[in-house]
């Protein structure tokens, strides 16, 4: 007496789809936390807070990166996320071979022939409008006090 009921392909049908739709939003989360913009950031207004020459490393778990002279930007497959900054504005070192040689550990006098030249490249570096690149590397900043110039570099 208990048989099978007539509309019980129907059931069938419902949960296959249902669990097909679920399997389709659950292979569409992220298996990994966004990228932790807020660490980067305090590195940077570490270096840009003290009073003398320092530079540092942030290793990024980011594809791509933002920096502003008042805040960064990280973003990977996750979601992106953005810190501002405590202390600045930092230049970033981007758009000038001089200023990346300068965040990378050259002499600021090897690339500048004077610290108000490194304050005019800082200043433009500032002024251009901030895009995404992708993450080659660690973040690095750089503060550089040099014939009057006191610029943080980050790139």
């Amino acid at each position: 007496m208990i048989g099978v009921p007539v509309d019980a392909w129907y059931v069938w049908l419902g949960l296959s789809l249902a669990s097909i739709a679920l399997l389709g939003v659950g292979a569409t989360l992220p298996t990994a936390p966004p990228p932790a913009a807020a660490d980067a950031a305090d590195t940077v207004d570490r270096t840009a807070a003290t009073a003398h020459p320092a530079t540092a490393e942030h290793p990024l778990d980011a594809t791509a990166v933002r920096v502003g002279p008042r805040r960064l930007g990280l973003r990977n497959d996750a979601g992106t996320t953005h810190a501002a900054f405590a202390f600045g504005p930092v230049t970033p070192a981007t758009g000038s071979r001089a200023l990346r040689a300068v965040l990378r550990g050259a002499p600021p006098a090897t690339r500048f022939e004077s610290g108000s030249a490194l304050c005019d490249a800082s200043a433009d570096a500032r002024d251009r409008a901030p895009r995404w690149r992708p993450v080659d590397g660690p973040l690095i900043a750089r503060h550089v006090v040099w014939e009057g110039c006191d610029v943080t570099l980050v790139g």
